[in-house]
């Protein structure tokens, strides 16, 4: 793990975004905040949203493509990614262009760029660990997990870079397997317990401790995410089943030990 720190020259960047929508949007305002010109294309009309923040919006994808583009940006969600990305006609390329995803998992989108991109073209993953809640108070001591895939233009890179470095945030060199290690660990293990409280119905009550508050915190954090999101960190990341198999039998271990513990109480009182 590393700093992104260069002593490269930074340059004001023309990023389109592919999907515009809540996280695509977030970040965006920081960009445009930084002088940087960005233009977006989705599925979704987004046209009145990016008239509002003078974001030109493509609804045609050819002339997005066609488009002067240092930076595309790839926004969409994890379970969308192949299709959106397949069904672009990416010969309409008019440059040598820098790919960055911002998926909560890595490999998946490393394997996609690399097979359906050009061969000349850069590509970067990465994965802002934070968002729209987490960083509107700003994005200082938040992580940016990186991987330079295949970059040839280190300026151009350096520079999309420095938009996080810039804001504070702390820059993980990482590669996109052990991103997805960690993640299934962290990010995986934490949504999924947050869905199993969730499906227990757990509300705040008048007697809380603060472990049970953290749980209810961690039950509406998982929940306001989507449920395609979720299932996006379980189908994409290879390593996500096992640790969903770990939680599993953990839990029938401290229930077997419970059962077990009630039973040797049970046995002392009947003598």
């Amino acid at each position: 793990m590393s700093s992104s720190s260069s002593s490269l020259p930074l340059q004001t960047l023309k990023i389109g975004i592919v999907g515009f929508g809540t996280f695509g949007q977030f970040l965006a305002k920081t960009m445009i905040k930084q002088g940087h010109t960005t233009r977006a294309t989705s599925r979704t009309d987004y046209s009145q949203l990016c008239h509002q923040l003078d974001v030109p919006f493509f609804r045609d994808v050819i002339p997005f493509l066609e488009a002067d583009n240092d930076v595309i940006l790839i926004c969409t969600s994890i379970l969308s990614l192949s299709e959106v990305l397949n069904s672009m006609p990416l010969r309409r390329l008019k440059r040598h262009t820098l790919f960055v995803d911002v998926l909560s998992v890595k490999e998946h989108p490393r394997n996609v760029l690399l097979q359906v991109l050009p061969e000349n073209m850069d590509v970067l993953c990465t994965h802002p660990m934070f968002g729209p809640e987490s960083g509107k108070n700003g994005w200082k001591d938040l992580p940016l997990v990186y991987e330079k895939v295949r970059v040839r233009n280190e300026t151009r890179c350096s520079s999309f870079l420095h938009i996080f470095e810039s804001e504070g945030c702390r820059m993980v060199e990482m590669s996109c397997e052990e991103h997805d290690k960690v993640a299934a660990r962290s990010q995986f293990l934490s949504h999924s317990i947050g869905r199993i409280l969730a499906e227990m119905g757990i509300e705040s009550t008048s007697m809380n401790t603060k472990s049970f508050e953290t749980l209810v915190k961690l039950k509406e954090s998982a929940t306001n995410d989507s449920f395609d999101l979720f299932s996006g960190l379980f189908i994409h990341n290879r390593f996500a089943q096992q640790e969903l198999m770990n939680l599993e039998q953990s839990f029938e271990k401290v229930k077997q030990r419970l059962l077990k513990k009630m039973s040797e109480q049970q046995s002392l009182s009947s003598v």
